[in-house]
């Protein structure tokens, strides 16, 4: 398997920039009111399955734009190779909304909050390439002893 491309400072730069964009129109469409179309008997479950999923998708994007940030510190020399390791790690993604909860959404929210879903995952496959190359592989010493082990084992 080839070892993963470092991340340039234009891809960090052009996913910063779209995370900034994706995370205010998540902001706009949060904050109007007249976003459940379901007329729920329970409005106030209603509000509170809103209310949840704007938590929910807020702090994805904040968690991704988190992320972007280091990699700008770390590419701007602000943060060092170790600190990065060790500090910035992206956060697991929230849960996703529970089924009936989800229904209560009109169509373009779905769509955006699957959008946010898509570029947190994004980020979180640059992540996992990123820390990768840090993984210890076992040296062919450590290899030969695990098969002789095993063989041995066997007996």
């Amino acid at each position: 398997m080839a070892e993963p491309a470092d991340l340039s400072p234009t891809i960090v730069e052009t996913l910063y920039n779209e995370a900034l964009t994706l995370a205010d129109e998540a902001r706009a469409a949060f904050d109007l009111s007249g976003r459940l179309t379901a007329a729920s008997e329970n409005e106030d479950m209603a509000r509170l399955a809103l209310s949840c999923e704007a938590l929910r998708t807020t702090t994805r994007m904040m968690h991704a734009i988190a992320w972007l940030l280091n990699q700008r510190a770390y590419l701007a020399g602000e943060l060092s190779e170790f600190q990065l390791r060790h500090h910035g790690r992206l956060p697991r993604s929230p849960p996703d909304a529970l089924h009936d909860q989800q229904a209560l959404f009109d169509p373009a929210l779905d769509a955006l909050i699957e959008r946010t879903r898509r570029f947190h995952a994004r980020i979180e496959r640059l992540d996992n390439a990123w820390r990768g190359r840090f993984a210890m592989e076992p040296t062919a010493i450590e290899r030969l002893r695990d098969r002789l082990g095993a063989a041995v084992a066997s007996f």
